[in-house]
């Protein structure tokens, strides 16, 4: 498996929402499975134990109280997509999905959810998991109170001025891990002037959306070899279209272009992880929609021309000299972006 497909398959984790519930649904069952098996090996006191009815009652109750909760955390999430959507941007989703407390609140109530049903099948006249029924009430109340802050967060991050801090917040993550902490060195410029002795092509269409800039570094390195780009992190590049220019003595095998192809990763939309200008790009927009006739919010677009002057003003203030390079610890060049930046800013 190349790195690009584990990019991939880590930003579909990333942005899934059935992941995490499936893991916690997983959780729950084996949880009470193990629970079953350490209440036959103890004794509770007596005031830790349930009736068989009471315990079927609670935790039938639990059971039909997450299926209902989970139901309504969902209409939320419905709601807040429809007016994220429709006043702010469409690329503000991609944020959205990926909100850590929502998937960890469906974890909470599909994990407590899986964990009473399981133990519901376990009660009987001769046995009943005090411990579990007991643990299954905690979860509830965990429950609830991740509920409690998922609610809150919706209700502030359906404010534009918070959507736009949060992606102001993301770019300047990005723009500090992407852009070197010290100027590179001066390079041989004749290394990438020569004619490429091949072009690695895209192998499907779709937006670049990230570089595996240390692995490219070392495979020239090994190769002896410059890596010059023509195409920058964000760009949509088409079926076939040159991506990757081979400059030095190696020759052209199916094997070097799967090994370069794989680490350049396209997907159906940009991400944020290596573009900059992905998040000035959506601040952009819930400026603009907010401008519109239908919105006319001024007072919005005022608020988020304030984030895209200070990421702007931390870009134009960055020393940004030869951050188009990637060079090894010598200093010694074995990628060049030449119509783009290689390495971030990435191009707005």
């Amino acid at each position: 498996m190349d790195w690009a497909t584990r990019f991939r398959i880590r930003q579909n984790l990333k942005g899934s929402l059935w992941f995490a519930p499936l893991l916690a649904v997983v959780g729950g069952a084996v949880l009470a499975a193990g629970d079953v098996a350490l209440e036959q090996r103890i004794t509770l006191p007596v005031y830790w134990q349930y009736s068989p009815s009471t315990a079927s009652t609670v935790l039938t109750t639990i059971v039909g109280a997450m299926v209902a909760l989970t139901g309504f955390v969902i209409t939320v999430s419905v709601l807040v997509v429809q007016t994220a959507t429709s006043t702010f941007s469409a690329r503000y989703m991609r944020v959205w999905y990926r909100d850590r407390l929502f998937k960890a609140l469906l974890a909470v109530l599909l994990g407590a959810l899986s964990f009473s049903f399981a133990l519901l099948r376990r009660v009987s006249t001769d046995f009943v998991p005090n411990l579990g029924v007991t643990t299954a009430g905690a979860l509830v109340i965990a429950a609830l109170l991740v509920f409690l802050f998922f609610f809150d967060r919706c209700l502030h991050r359906l404010r534009p001025v918070a959507v736009a801090a949060v992606v102001s917040d993301l770019a300047r993550s990005a723009f500090r891990d992407g852009t070197p902490a010290t100027p590179a060195p001066p390079v041989d410029a004749s290394r990438i002037d020569a004619a490429p002795a091949f072009v690695v092509r895209a192998r499907r269409a779709g937006a670049i959306q990230a570089v595996d800039e240390a692995g490219l570094v070392q495979w020239a390195k090994e190769h002896d070899c410059v890596l010059v780009f023509r195409r920058s992190v964000g760009d949509f590049v088409a079926l076939g279209a040159p991506l990757i220019e081979v400059v030095g003595a190696v020759e052209e095998s199916d094997g070097n272009t799967r090994a370069l192809a794989g680490r350049v990763a396209l997907g159906i939309e940009r991400t944020i992880e290596q573009d900059v200008a992905f998040a000035l790009r959506t601040l952009a927009d819930i400026a603009e929609k907010a401008l519109s006739a239908a919105i006319n919010d001024p007072t919005t677009a005022v608020q988020v021309a304030g984030h895209l002057e200070e990421l702007l003003r931390m870009i134009g203030t960055s020393d940004l000299t030869g951050h188009e390079r990637l060079t090894d610890d010598e200093g010694k060049l074995y990628a060049h972006g030449t119509t783009s930046c290689l390495v971030m800013p990435r191009r707005a």
